[in-house]
């Protein structure tokens, strides 16, 4: 079943694909431009254009663990990422299409172990000069910053411990943004999304409620220099102070999962008040939580000098009525339910709260906290960068940040350093160290036969090329 839903996911990108070269058949369409790190582009007179750009990311990581169960290097390769880009617009310069794909497929979306291609997939259309809409799936402007940078412009070999615990990545709906300029030269941007908050999931069945949100940025010193607002590092040395200060807020109602991903056993969480008391789902019993996030952020170039900095919270709100759960989507009596885990199938799951309460229960699935990262660095001009960063996570009482895998390693220290090889982001060698504080405890890392009560030191080394 695995193996024909991939199939049929991939044939639907294909033909998108092939849809969009269509119009190559015309005579008049030329190559108008290539430029390494930006693409090649397609031009039809002033009207029509399309580009193909992408990246390739080699990635090696080698992980020591100290402490009393010291268990050595774990060493790891794999291609990090290999985009491919299709973009344009029609004819209509109001119009813009975006086609995104992971030929990896091993992005942080997989689920239940399937590979996910299709990243980004919409349409935008220009309302006015300063309105526009976006349809589709895409990131998300209602998570911080750093998320819905491009991952080619990376400060670090990695996003932050921050992004990977509570973004949602990718999420598929209508984004409006307006863009104002002020007298003084200074900008506001404004953003709203209604949007199915569970992720990359554009082929499977939506089992939650609706996320909504929006952002707010505010550019005093003007917009930056070649789409710098969305790209990390100072590559184009900004020859006046650049500054974007922002804040996020969004809710979504009728939470099934974690924090709004379709990664692994992700949107299986469904809570019910059993009013027949049967043991099955019946029309009217599910309860679902309503999550809510927030955030502050902001961001600043000068010069070769980068700095971003980021804090996120998120709260639940928990419907009092919940007696029972289920994690199977499954109309079978919830005390004959099978399901295989990752390392063993259990059968007749328990179904009855034992030891907390529901509401405890609910929150210790989610992931409840606060976190806050800061980072920055400078770029020499001859394309040497050296940069430090640092993130703390706090968690809640009952979350499942609670869990060893994060409370037990809240602090992590990082530091890199970069070689660009052009003078965009056509090309560059990464590396970067990462001491993780083990001291809080033991953590049992990933469910790792190897309890770590140490601290870990993390090196990683990637390769970006663009094209």
């Amino acid at each position: 079943m695995t193996l024909i839903k991939i199939n049929v996911k991939t044939f639907v990108c294909f033909v998108l694909i092939i849809c969009g070269f269509e119009s190559f058949s015309q005579d008049d369409i030329s190559l108008e431009s290539y430029r390494h790190g930006e693409g090649i582009r397609f031009s039809q007179d002033d009207s029509y254009s399309f580009r193909i750009r992408g990246w390739l990311q080699p990635w090696y990581q080698s992980t020591k663990y100290l402490g009393d169960n010291e268990i050595g290097y774990a060493n790891r390769f794999r291609m990090r990422r290999a985009r491919i880009n299709f973009e344009g617009n029609p004819g209509d310069q109001r119009f813009y299409y975006r086609l995104q794909f992971d030929l990896t497929g091993n992005g942080p979306e997989r689920y239940l172990g399937a590979k996910k291609y299709l990243l980004d997939a919409f349409v935008r259309y220009n309302l006015t000069n300063q309105i526009r809409v976006t349809f589709g799936q895409r990131m998300p402007k209602t998570d911080n910053r750093e998320v819905w940078m491009r991952s080619n412009t990376l400060q670090f070999v990695e996003r932050s411990r921050l992004t990977s615990v509570f973004s949602s990545l990718r999420e598929f709906g209508a984004l409006f943004r307006g863009s104002f300029r002020m007298r003084n030269g200074s900008y506001i941007r404004s953003y709203f999304s209604v949007s199915n908050g569970d992720g990359e999931n554009v082929f499977d069945q939506d089992k939650g409620g609706l996320k909504v949100g929006g952002r707010i940025d505010f550019l005093p010193f003007g917009t930056f220099a070649n789409f710098g607002q969305w790209r990390q590092v100072d590559i184009v040395r900004e020859l006046i102070p650049k500054l974007v200060v922002g804040g996020h807020y969004s809710v979504f109602n009728d939470m099934t999962s974690r924090r709004g991903r379709s990664e692994s056993y992700s949107r299986q969480f469904i809570y019910i008040n059993d009013l027949n008391n049967n043991g099955t789902i019946d029309k009217g019993e599910e309860r679902l939580p309503d999550y809510t996030k927030y955030g502050i952020d902001f961001m600043f170039k000068y010069k070769g000098f980068f700095m971003l900095g980021e804090y996120v919270k998120s709260t639940v709100t928990v419907p009092g009525d919940i007696n029972l759960r289920n994690n199977a989507y499954s109309d079978v009596p919830l005390n004959q339910q099978t399901y295989t885990s990752r390392f063993r199938q259990r059968v007749g799951r328990t179904t009855e709260f034992q030891d907390i309460t529901p509401e405890q229960y609910v929150r210790s699935q989610m992931i409840l906290g606060d976190a806050f990262n800061i980072q920055m660095g400078y770029l020499f001009k001859n394309g040497f960068s050296i940069d430090g960063r640092f993130t703390h996570l706090n968690s809640d009482e009952f979350s499942y940040m609670k869990s060893a895998l994060y409370n037990n390693r809240p602090s992590q220290y990082t530091i890199g350093i970069g070689q660009f090889l052009t003078k965009n982001y056509g090309a560059k060698i990464q590396a970067s160290y990462s001491w993780v504080d083990g001291s809080q405890g033991i953590s049992d890392y990933r469910g790792s036969q190897y309890p770590i009560s140490g601290d870990e030191q993390i090196l990683r080394l990637m390769v970006t090329f663009s094209f």
